[in-house]
């Protein structure tokens, strides 16, 4: 669901944030040696090994020595800085896949519900589509076994499906209007993972690109994205960096080079032992003289801050949306010799103008760090410019002469407060417990003979703003325990219909349908629209 219209309960938040500093960390890619033990520091026997092995042949019972030392790695690693993460050998494929812009598996999108697996959608040419899985398929078996119930999981799932490049996975399937089970043997095969969600024209001679993580394709993916959108008569472009956290730097050097003259400061890092390194423009970029607005959100960090804060210390185009998560440290990944790898945090970066960005930490306690985004909101960051809190005395020039500040993210040029006019208990109920999205699913899934005949975002909403979608979910949320409250349904149904008709255009479009229609009434994307019709 997306996160720009929710910001309703604590723990939501706190997940989140969570996820963002456990997640896409990696804002470098070297080559380092593999690490093959844990080091002590210089003159000190290996203390740490020594208590181990003494623990492992002495101590009174038996105790699994590999455990305590998976969890003696995460110990030491958190007494560092927020962002420094170590990673078990277990989860380092799923944790680079998001990353690295493949992974292999069968090829389809699912989603848990009724304690079932459902295919909500196909990708494209893979294994899945090869040979004949639909969407709104029912995966209840897998390898000759039951595969449903409360303790399916996304994890579960995934490692399931997942799995090296030509192995075999067997699955039962229940498809509708059919009764027996449908068995398929798919042969897994590489899936790409895009990070450019959708490239469209917004208006006749705008383009909208929204990156959702700079992964090692996401450049290649950007230049094609200006291309296509070029050859429709895009002479502006919108990017959109919102709720984007993150990941290689190079990817969004790449990306902010195309828009900057020769000789342009990018981004530079520099660290205790990390020599400063610096990136500057090549001149050779594809849109030099193309108008430009980037949004970003409280979820917009590192690699998305480093594309923002080059761009608006360049004064090369405006920042639209609100202030930036405020993450300014480079990790590198090192692997170790069991296949674990630790991510660490090796030196900060600094924008054009020299400001580092980074929020403050202390070190080893993370609790106030994790706690930044729930404490912005609780004093209404999200909703007004005057309840920011920034450290003014980090004061920068633009190359232009404005003054932007350091210490705290990105402070936007145009301020746009989250929309929550609409919002109710009703609406925040039916969000919160994902009933829009049910609904959605149900609703494609019994009407999908139909659905499919429509290839046009716009059609599929004029088709569906004639289907009577609100009283269908009131009688579905009510099935649900939801109390119908006529006054609020009337509040939220803008909002309501908007999500409906969304995620049903995304269950057979796709992102190509989707984002266009959720973005229609985007405060922000109007904002951003209203100040490039000012650019000649």
């Amino acid at each position: 669901m997306n996160k720009k219209y929710f910001y309703l309960t604590s723990v939501i938040l706190l997940s989140i944030i969570s996820g963002l500093l456990l997640g896409n960390l990696l804002a470098n890619r070297a080559n380092l040696s593999s690490l093959t033990r844990v080091f002590s520091p210089k003159g000190m026997n290996n203390k740490v090994e020594e208590l181990l092995n003494i623990i492992d042949k002495q101590y009174v019972d038996t105790v699994d020595i590999n455990k305590i030392t998976e969890e003696l790695m995460s110990d030491l690693v958190s007494k560092l800085d927020p962002h420094s993460v170590y990673i078990p050998a277990s989860d380092l494929e799923n944790v680079n896949s998001e990353l690295e812009g493949s992974f292999s598996g069968i090829g389809v999108q699912f989603n848990i519900q009724n304690d079932t697996v459902m295919i909500v959608a196909i990708v494209s040419g893979g294994p899945s589509e090869k040979v004949g899985l639909l969407a709104g398929d029912r995966i209840v078996q897998v390898n000759d076994t039951s595969f449903v119930g409360k303790t399916i999981t996304n994890e579960k799932v995934m490692k399931k499906l997942r799995g090296p490049e030509k192995t075999k996975v067997k699955l039962g399937i229940r498809r509708r209007g059919t009764s027996e089970i449908l068995r398929y043997s798919i042969t897994r095969g590489e899936i790409p993972v895009n990070s450019v969600d959708i490239a469209y024209m917004i208006k006749p001679t705008i383009g909208f690109i929204r990156i959702s993580k700079f992964a090692a394709t996401t450049y290649t993916e950007f230049l094609n994205s200006i291309a296509n959108l070029k050859d429709k008569g895009a002479k502006k472009l919108i990017i959109d960096l919102r709720e984007n956290s993150g990941g290689f730097m190079d990817q969004a050097i790449n990306m902010v080079n195309e828009f900057l003259p020769e000789g342009r400061m990018i981004v530079y890092s520099q660290g205790k032992a990390y020599k400063r390194s610096e990136a500057k423009s090549d001149g050779n970029g594809s849109c030099i003289d193309v108008p430009i607005v980037v949004l970003i959100d409280e979820f917009s960090a590192s690699a998305s801050e480093i594309f923002s804060g080059a761009i608006q210390d360049n004064d090369r185009g405006l920042i639209i949306g609100r202030r930036s998560f405020g993450k300014g440290l480079v990790q590198q990944q090192m692997d170790l010799s069991d296949g674990s790898a630790i991510r660490l945090t090796v030196a900060r970066y600094y924008t054009p103008s020299g400001r580092s960005i980074q929020k403050h930490y202390d070190i080893g306690d993370s609790k106030d760090y994790e706690m930044d985004i729930l404490n912005r909101f609780n004093r209404g960051e999200f909703d007004s410019k005057d309840s920011i809190h920034q450290v003014k005395t980090l004061k920068y020039k633009t190359i232009g002469g404005r003054t932007v500040y350091g210490g705290g993210g990105i402070m936007p040029d145009i301020f746009v407060p989250r929309d929550t006019s609409d919002y109710t208990a009703y609406f925040n109920k039916v969000v919160n417990y994902g009933y829009l999205y049910q609904f959605a699913f149900q609703y494609t899934d019994r009407n999908r003979s139909k659905l499919v005949k429509i290839k046009d975002w716009s059609k599929m909403e004029k088709y569906l703003d004639n289907q009577d979608l609100l009283s269908q979910f009131e009688i579905f949320a009510t099935s649900k325990g939801v109390i119908v409250n006529k006054n609020q349904i009337k509040t939220s149904k803008n909002l309501i219909l908007n999500l409906l008709e969304a995620y049903i255009t995304r269950n057979v479009l796709g992102d190509s349908g989707f984002y266009p229609l959720l973005y229609k009434n985007d405060k922000t994307v109007l904002k951003a629209l209203e100040e490039l019709a000012k650019k000649k």
